[in-house]
């Protein structure tokens, strides 16, 4: 399925994962309504002709395919140093997050590797069949039995290349048709257009399946106009921020806690101050970060005398005042994360998903933040 771009190892994991496994060093994690439909699938697909365990077996199978298809994202990403932070399964695929934007000539060929995957697993199985004379008739596979197994998963594979092939987002044919008008337009500019052909895709989709009762299409539509608004919405957060340093979005009025402070006076100063996360500080040094989760975690589990230290983040995101907010943006999506912004080892301010989004929105209508030319 398709891909899309994180910022770095401190890039925050997509919300709503549960359980993962690692194939190949990629992190494979699982969001709750992926495993929502496995269920769904399993329930509804038992009785008629095949037994429980080919049905079982048929999901499996198609559920390996759209993992092989990712991880062929993942390693032709390795090829071009694109690194993919982690692979998370949704109920239209998979999506492999890369820690970058590649280049439009990268881009190409690592959406393409996914589909490329499918056909070569349909190929392989017809290839194996015909050569062992098992193939049955086309007509055949509309009667789902446990002779035609493989077959139905070799037809899943194209159907499932076929439908990543749609040009547009979030399928990998969106990505592929960015990839060819980013040789003649910005990229921003192209990732619009590509998003727009995705939302249009969705609608007709979700229109079709209202009108012929076929909820499951409009189930997939509705995923799918999700990704490509996202899509087009970090196109335009890109466009706002481009060649903008951090420090013209970030917060310069803030509050810090010494590392003795308790839980209590963290809850006392979150009750006081509309700052959700604090920056937890050894004299002049930071040496942790406590957010709001983090707060509420500690004071239910260990109680409001228990120290700040224990329950703070050590591995915190930390961004450089000069640094492009572009190449921060993608960092920032997960709501309710912050970075420090450290010049060395001196706290400068903090950057969180509500300052940015302010930012975001007084550039959107020709405002002037921090003396930069606003967008028109």
């Amino acid at each position: 399925m398709p891909t899309s771009s994180g910022n770095g190892a401190n890039s925050p994991a997509v919300a709503g994962t549960i359980g993962a496994v690692r194939l190949l060093g990629v992190p494979v994690r699982f969001h709750f309504t992926f495993v929502l439909m496995i269920v769904f699938l399993t329930v509804m697909g038992l009785g008629g002709k095949q037994s429980s365990l080919v049905y079982v077996l048929y999901v499996i199978g198609l559920f390996a395919s759209v993992l092989l298809h990712e991880l062929g994202h993942a390693l032709v990403g390795r090829r071009y140093g694109v690194r993919t932070l982690e692979v998370v399964m949704f109920p239209i695929g998979g999506v492999a997050r890369l820690e970058k934007n590649p280049e439009p000539k990268q881009e190409l060929w690592i959406a393409l590797a996914g589909p490329l995957v499918n056909i070569l697993i349909a190929a392989g199985l017809f290839g194996y069949l015909y050569y062992t004379r098992q193939l049955v008739a086309i007509d055949g596979l509309f009667e789902p039995s446990d002779e035609n197994l493989a077959e139905r998963i070799a037809v899943g594979n194209l159907l499932l290349a076929a439908f990543n092939l749609l040009p547009a987002f979030p399928m990998d044919g969106g990505r592929v048709l960015r990839a060819v008008l980013a040789r003649f337009k910005p990229v921003d500019e192209a990732t619009r257009m590509a998003a727009w052909a995705g939302r249009m895709l969705a609608i007709s989709m979700g229109l079709y399946g209202l009108l012929s009762m076929q909820f499951m299409l409009v189930f997939i539509a509705f995923f799918v106009y999700l990704g490509a608004a996202q899509e087009g919405a970090a196109a335009m957060g890109r466009t706002l921020t481009q060649g903008i340093p951090v420090r013209a979005a970030m917060v310069t009025e803030f509050h810090t806690l010494p590392h003795g402070s308790t839980i209590r006076d963290a809850a006392n100063l979150l009750l006081a101050t509309s700052q959700q996360d604090f920056p937890v500080v050894h004299g002049a040094a930071v040496i942790g970060l406590l957010p709001r989760n983090a707060l509420l975690r500690a004071l239910a589990a260990e109680g409001p005398e228990a120290y700040v230290s224990s329950a703070m983040e050590r591995d915190f995101m930390r961004l450089a005042p000069d640094a492009d907010l572009a190449e921060a943006l993608p960092s920032m999506t997960q709501a309710g994360s912050s970075a420090l912004v450290m010049d060395g080892d001196r706290l400068l301010g903090l950057l969180t998903t509500e300052n940015l989004s302010e930012f975001l929105l007084l550039r959107r209508f020709g405002m002037d933040p921090a003396g930069i030319p606003a967008q028109g």
